[in-house]
């Protein structure tokens, strides 16, 4: 590896590092929203399941599963566009497994949180409701 690839690979951050920031100011911003976090990137056991990136509750006791995407830019849709269908049904199940372990069904939903460009000029929009668990 050369001098400049490795001070470059040091500088960058992960992908896994960005998704952790967006989930952050995700939070950050429902929770001034009024919204409570219930659960954090909660997983169906074993393989080819789904994941909740964040799990909330409003004031009025509604669950809400949200899905965070994070893009630099809307070249390819934006964030809000990379909700594929697959990952939508990936997030029902894994809603699905959550709510099943619960003593009652509360009224839920499905947002999307879409961050778009990054740094300090990250845009955020909520969209309530994004998709359905059909």
């Amino acid at each position: 590896m050369s001098l400049f690839k490795s001070i470059a690979a040091k500088s960058l951050p992960t992908s896994k590092a960005l998704g952790d920031r967006g989930e952050e100011l995700a939070l950050s911003y429902l929770i001034k929203q009024g919204l409570i976090l219930v659960a954090r990137n909660f997983k169906t056991p074993g393989r080819g399941g789904g994941e909740v990136d964040l799990i909330m509750r409003t004031s009025d006791g509604t669950l809400v599963f949200v899905e965070v995407r994070q893009r630099k830019n809307a070249s390819h849709g934006g964030a809000a566009a990379s909700v594929s269908t697959q990952k939508q049904r990936r997030i029902a199940f894994a809603a699905q497994h959550y709510i099943s372990r619960l003593a009652r069904t509360p009224p839920c939903r499905f947002d999307v949180i879409a961050l778009e460009g990054e740094g300090a000029e990250v845009q955020v929009r909520w969209l309530r409701a994004a998709f359905d668990a059909s």
